[in-house]
């Protein structure tokens, strides 16, 4: 080999490796940021009690929900109920216009008579099983007595629940032009509900903890409405990844699907194995208009089943190595422990980079103190080198540490023997420095 063509060689070899110097950084990098290339608009993974973050792709952007937007009028409706405000056997009679949006078959529907009774219980169940419209309108006027006041609860609601990325402008999730006209007073005929992946996960979450009972109707795979009368009608869930249905997934029951032209395949799905349940948002996925949000459900469901498990770093009531004094007590300090039993989500292989971490607010109580008053909080810290998305919400982060015991005011004797005991340890004091300072 010559030497014009060793320098050529050599050339080529040095560009080579320029190449794979600029691009392997942005690879590494991309690859961190999306460990499994989600193929959505926007996806968020949490584990459910915690709210810790297990995986989020564009998860703060406010985008179209489509039908998801149900869940906020499942949350009124459960509410409502739990409240006493509403009844499960009320009856409820269509107006015009919901007896228009029921006739409408190229929507998701169950068709209702004019002049039809039905009980809220059944427009609750054509509601989360089928994602029925005009049901979901009628039980919004059962509760507020129009949809244009329910969408004001509805909005209120997403704001008290901590939601901050939301507009809902309708009972349904419907583009405003599929509601012939009459879309709710104060939104456009082009509007739509829109919430951030983030938002719609934060809601999922209230709406099984606030209200487990979604979960009995939400994983219901089919049933029928009005069984039994000239009405009967199959009502097939289109949450697909049920038990029994096409793209079944263990452990899942729940919670809501959602498509329209601008809101593409979407999901808000939830699962349970063993002691872990997650909830997984999907906005978007490319693909089939029925089935891809299940694919990129199934890929998140099953990043969080086989990397995490739920690690109990202090059990409920116990002490931790920390005392907070105490003025004006009978006694001088109270333990501190936990109020509730704190678990987290930890990866496999990991479980070292998860250390508790004790927050104390406050140092020193005045007495009269009583038991379980909050001191502080107990939270949990990563130190390992994959991202850490974080949680949902910064107070859902750890469990209270509160005082394990109430404490009594002292009587003024013993605060007066306690002052004396100090005036003279104080003069004693004094002496031995004085002294010490003789030798």
């Amino acid at each position: 080999m010559n030497s014009k063509m060793l320098k050529q060689l050599m050339v080529s070899i040095l560009a080579l490796a320029l190449i794979v110097t600029m691009f392997t950084p942005m690879s590494k990098a991309k690859a961190a940021e999306d460990p499994f290339n989600v193929n959505a608009k926007a996806a968020i993974l949490i584990e459910a009690s915690t709210g810790k973050i297990l995986y989020s792709k564009n998860a703060e952007q406010r985008l179209p929900i489509a039908s998801m937007a149900k869940m906020m009028t499942e949350y009124l409706l459960l509410e409502a109920i739990s409240e006493g405000k509403v009844k499960w056997d009320q009856t409820y009679t269509p107006d015009d216009y919901v007896y228009e949006i029921s006739q409408d078959r190229s929507l998701s529907n169950v068709p209702l008579r004019k002049d039809g009774s039905y009980t809220v219980k059944e427009l609750y169940q054509a509601m989360a099983i089928y994602s029925a419209n005009a049901a979901a309108i009628g039980l919004a006027e059962v509760i507020a007595g129009s949809e244009s006041k329910f969408v004001e609860k509805m909005n209120a609601k997403a704001k008290e629940l901590g939601l901050t990325n939301y507009k809902f402008v309708n009972a349904t999730g419907l583009e405003n032009k599929d509601l012939h006209g009459k879309q709710p007073n104060g939104t456009g005929p082009d509007e739509e509900s829109e919430v951030s992946a983030k938002d719609m996960a934060l809601l999922a979450q209230h709406l099984i903890k606030d209200h487990p009972e979604i979960l009995e109707t939400a994983s219901i795979a089919k049933t029928k409405f009005r069984e039994g009368t000239d009405d009967e009608m199959d009502m097939p869930n289109w949450n697909f990844m049920l038990k029994g249905l096409v793209s079944e997934y263990e452990g899942v029951d729940g919670l809501k699907t959602g498509s329209t032209d601008s809101a593409g395949s979407s999901f808000t799905g939830t699962a349970k194995q063993g002691d872990m349940r997650v909830i997984a948002v999907i906005l978007n996925a490319k693909g089939n208009l029925h089935t891809s949000r299940f694919d990129v459900a199934k890929k998140l469901f099953d990043y969080a089943f086989k990397n995490f498990t739920m690690k109990e770093m202090y059990k409920e009531g116990q002490q931790i190595n920390e005392d907070i004094g105490v003025d004006k007590g009978k006694d001088k300090e109270v333990s501190v422990v936990t109020k509730e039993a704190f678990s987290v989500p930890v990866k496999n292989g990991f479980e070292k980079s998860y250390k508790a971490k004790v927050n104390i607010e406050k140092k020193n109580l005045e007495a009269p103190i009583k038991k379980g008053t909050k001191v502080g909080m107990l939270t949990t810290s990563y130190s390992g080198d994959e991202k850490d998305y974080g949680y949902l919400n910064k107070d859902q982060s750890g469990v209270e540490l509160v005082t394990k015991t109430g404490v009594e005011k002292a009587n003024w004797f013993i605060l007066a023997v306690r002052g004396v005991g100090g005036f003279f340890a104080g003069i004693w004091g004094g002496i031995v420095d004085t002294v010490t300072g003789w030798f």
